[in-house]
């Protein structure tokens, strides 16, 4: 009976070694706090967990793993196994996906935004791009056209924009220089304070952004449909950590993305939206709305020339530019 035990024993420790060899961790970095912006990463972490019952698991750090700013260079060092940051953080790393930051590309939906990111992410050359970071893209965080909130007196046309301190990265900060205003490029954790101290009177974000970074708490305005583009905000994973997972794992993984991004636009349309509405009446925040006329002339004086100056530069850098701006907007068009 004892040798039976032992063996026993010794059979109960063996499997218990083999689950926890089999067991995997990944950290994730992400920022800020949970928010319409990261529910697509909390659903992944969800479903992988769930589809391996437990054996495969995503920790998520809001901000305790590395700066916003940082995360491609910590993915691509192997600090942490998955990230998300914005191309136009660092647009000299990623240059092939900044293609998607180009204003009035006349993307209507969130839907929209996914197709055109995925179709970008899956081009060889943005491959090629963030394969110098040691980064695989594994889906986007679709936004939809960023608007401003500002302090102090509204702009009530566009020729108002005229030396507004406005925080716009990427392509919607050329936009906004197009019309005078004085753009500035910074994490979203730093807007709050840089409004309240009046470093700038305004701030371009996505509304869930405005919510959840503060800056409504003291606007006075807002516009509705400025629309001059959004910003592209993928999730990565180190390649070498992807390459190391267990068929079952990575399939466990990608598998998931799809539904991901399908809790994640049913989350932004059916809830965050639903708030937005309540807390510019709760603050007595002001809608601005251009004219028609104005809005037009705005997008032709600036969606052209932004568009000729990216694919120039890109192909300058050896990116296929012309190929990757045609492929955006033929997909674009294919949706709409």
């Amino acid at each position: 009976m004892k040798k039976l035990a032992t063996v026993a024993v010794a059979s109960t420790l063996t499997m218990s070694f083999a689950a926890e060899a089999m067991a995997t961790e990944w950290n994730v970095s992400l920022w800020g706090k949970r928010r319409a912006f990261t529910e697509h990463v909390e659903k992944l972490a969800e479903l992988v967990s769930e589809k391996t019952g437990g054996e495969f698991t995503l920790n998520i750090s809001y901000g305790g793993l590395s700066k916003n700013t940082e995360n491609l260079d910590g993915i691509s060092i192997g600090a942490f196994e998955m990230a998300q940051f914005c191309a136009g953080y660092h647009a000299d790393k990623n240059p092939s996906i900044t293609v998607l930051e180009l204003p009035f590309l006349g993307v209507d939906s969130l839907e929209a935004e996914i197709a055109a990111s995925m179709a970008v992410y899956n081009h060889p050359a943005a491959q090629a791009d963030l394969g110098r970071w040691n980064a695989t893209l594994l889906m986007p965080s679709p936004l939809p056209q960023y608007n401003i909130v500002g302090v102090g007196d509204a702009p009530r046309t566009l020729a108002d924009y005229k030396g507004l301190a406005v925080r716009a990265t990427g392509g919607i900060g050329e936009a906004m220089a197009a019309v005078g205003a004085v753009p500035t490029s910074m994490s979203a954790s730093e807007v709050r304070q840089a409004m309240d101290s009046g470093v700038v009177k305004a701030v371009s974000f996505a509304p869930h952004a405005h919510m959840s970074f503060g800056t409504v708490e003291n606007a006075a305005w807002w516009t509705t449909n400025l629309n001059p583009g959004t910003v592209n905000c993928p999730v990565v994973a180190n390649t070498d950590a992807l390459n190391d997972l267990s068929d079952e794992h990575r399939e466990a993984l990608m598998s998931s993305i799809d539904e991901a991004l399908t809790h994640y636009v049913d989350y932004y349309n059916n809830e965050t939206m639903a708030k937005w509405g309540p807390v510019l009446d709760e603050k007595g925040i002001e809608r601005i709305s251009y004219s028609d006329a104005e809005l037009t002339a705005f997008r032709e004086a600036v969606a052209g020339p932004a568009a000729k100056d990216w694919i120039e530069q890109s192909t300058a850098r050896g990116l296929p530019g012309q190929d990757l701006y045609d492929l955006v907007t033929a997909t674009i068009a294919a949706g709409s």
